[in-house]
């Protein structure tokens, strides 16, 4: 970190520590609440690192917890970057997260390239889809040059494989001058395991586990410099990236028991922010509470985040259309359990949940909730990526069954989301990759990962295995359109449009109006109404009138819609 250009860092824990600047050494200070200084001027190409000495011996130089830059690694010295990135967004006012269209994309397998510059090249291609604003998984550093992200361990840093961060200035300016805003997916609730050297330094975790890692230290002794750790590489990305909003993932991992919780703090960082650049800058959460005072405003005693990711949605979905009523999709797979979580959001609302084998949840205000709070989707990287092989739903449903899906969600009044390659059908899976530099950890991360799902029925050799290149290559998305997978992506075009010319982003969630029976689903909502059929059979739905929009070729009269199986047909309201 640096103070007025002088070098220092946060090391309570060592009893002396020495700069590493350009192959020098020099010695630093000790000052009040845990830093360090050294009486040594910093400049941009410079090099550095810290060497930290525990009582007994000196560590080999280690990066900046705090870094900007690490060109060669996680595991090598830091850099000061250099500040010279010219914008070019001047003309960008922000967008405001109600009537958005998210796109999760993860850089490294989005495109041919997997950078940064990848993704510029395909900003006319969202654009036209109608995409508002891209949702990029963690850029943050990790070992080795293939990751989901997760593992990032240098918060204040971008890989330096997708392009650094002058790589990402320049697809976020693109992205602006296009339109469409970027937001940012960001881990804060553990430290990746290859290269994490911050607890060196000082206590940036707190014992305990969340499944991925230890628990971050928001709560006990010394938390502060770590709340400020995360608040200022948050602060960062909005001023100094011009990120426009933030994912913020599993926030129920956080051991949170401050009056004023992390989420909270991050809102006012967003909120200040948004004040002084007259630009709106959001916050996104996934959480498994099933407790809307997440996204709550602060004035009411909830956290002020803008959204929240709603899983229930997206389960029900995925039961009801799939057939797979296994593991967390016990409780879903019925047309009523849809319509229950279009209507309220949740379906746990404090009643049993099977799989977690007790009460789950709370209901939602729906009458002074917006519905732009909630963000739904047909499945997510996590959806997808978390399953064995890391297959997609377009890999074993009909064209038919997966616009179906679509067309329920655009149809819904809440914020969409889609996950790159869905709006084509895409035919590539996106499996678990990793390559820690470790290969003792490599070994663990793969046997783990066969074992947990050998246990499930699968077929360990079936199983990818993460750390190998080919596992990373399969998953990159192929931009080759077969006539099917043009046809499902003209559609999701044109759901997307309708989604705007309909007005479905209504914010007032009493302002739908929601029917089903056994295989059917009618929902009206702002100028139109779709009526969904969830069945192999032709059946006849009691609500008719103009047809504005098929994927298949319903009979409409004013009266009823017969819908062919796995169809929907939108009418005029």
């Amino acid at each position: 970190m640096l103070t007025s250009q002088i070098y220092s860092v946060w090391a309570p824990l060592p009893q002396d520590v020495r700069l590493i600047v350009n192959g020098q050494t020099h010695p630093m200070t000790r000052k009040a609440g845990g830093w360090w200084r050294a009486d040594v001027t910093a400049q941009a190409g410079d090099r550095y690192g810290f060497s930290l000495f525990d009582g007994s011996s000196w560590s080999k130089p280690l990066p900046d917890p705090r870094s900007r830059q690490q060109p060669d690694g996680i595991h090598d010295l830091s850099a000061i970057p250099e500040d010279s990135y010219l914008w070019e967004d001047q003309q960008w006012t922000g967008r405001i997260l109600p009537g958005s269209v998210l796109y999760e994309l993860h850089v490294g397998s989005f495109s041919p390239q997997g950078n940064f510059e990848g993704v510029v090249d395909k900003l006319p291609y969202l654009r036209d889809l109608g995409v508002t604003a891209i949702e990029l998984m963690p850029v943050q550093p990790f070992g080795g040059n293939r990751n989901w992200g997760y593992d990032g361990v240098l918060w204040h840093a971008v890989h330096e494989g997708y392009g650094g961060p002058a790589g990402l200035k320049a697809l976020v300016d693109a992205s602006h001058q296009a339109g469409i805003a970027v937001y940012l997916d960001v881990v804060y609730n553990h430290f990746g395991p290859d290269g994490n050297y911050n607890g060196q330094f000082g206590p940036y975790t707190a014992g305990g586990s969340t499944g991925w890692g230890d628990v971050v230290n928001i709560n006990g002794h010394d938390s502060n410099e770590v709340r400020s750790y995360i608040l200022d590489a948050a602060r960062q990305w909005f001023e100094d990236f011009h990120i426009d909003g933030l994912r913020l993932d599993a926030v129920h991992s956080f051991d949170d028991r401050g009056a004023y919780s992390l989420l909270e703090q991050l809102a006012v960082v967003a909120e200040d922010v948004s004040a002084q650049s007259g630009i709106p800058r959001s916050l996104i959460a996934e959480s498994d509470l099933n407790d809307h005072r997440i996204v709550a405003s602060r004035e009411a005693g909830g956290c002020g985040v803008d959204a929240q990711w709603v899983d229930d949605i997206h389960h029900a979905l995925h039961a009801l259309v799939s057939g797979e009523t296994n593991g967390y999709y016990c409780d879903f797979g019925t047309v009523e359990t849809l319509a229950t979580t279009l209507a309220h959001v949740f379906e746990h609302t404090g009643n049993y949940s099977t799989f977690r084998g007790r009460n789950h949840g709370r209901p939602v205000r729906v009458d002074v909730t917006p519905s732009s709070r909630f963000v739904t989707y047909t499945t997510t990287h996590d959806q997808t990526g978390n399953r064995a092989t890391g297959d997609r739903p377009s890999m074993s449903l009909t064209p038919e069954q997966q616009v179906l899906k679509a067309a329920i969600i655009y149809s819904s009044p809440y914020t969409p989301m889609l996950f790159m390659g869905e709006e084509y059908g895409a035919q590539t899976p996106f499996a678990f990759f990793c390559s820690h530099t470790d290969d003792e950890l490599n070994r663990l991360t793969s046997e783990g990962r066969k074992r947990e799902f050998a246990r499930l029925g699968w077929n360990a050799d079936e199983i990818p295995t993460p750390h190998l290149q080919s596992t990373y290559e399969s998953s990159k998305l192929d931009w080759e359109f077969a006539p099917e997978q043009q046809r499902i992506n003209d559609a999701y075009k044109q759901l997307l449009r309708l989604r705007h010319t309909l007005g479905f982003s209504q914010p007032n969630l009493l302002s739908i109006d929601i029917d089903h029976g056994e295989k059917w689903l009618s929902m009206a909502n702002g100028r139109g109404r779709i009526v969904a059929n969830f069945s192999d059979d032709t059946i006849e739905v009691p609500f008719g009138g103009e047809l504005i929009y098929s994927f298949t070729s319903p009979r409409v009269t004013a009266n009823s819609t017969t819908l062919q199986p796995w169809s929907f047909a939108i009418l005029q309201r």
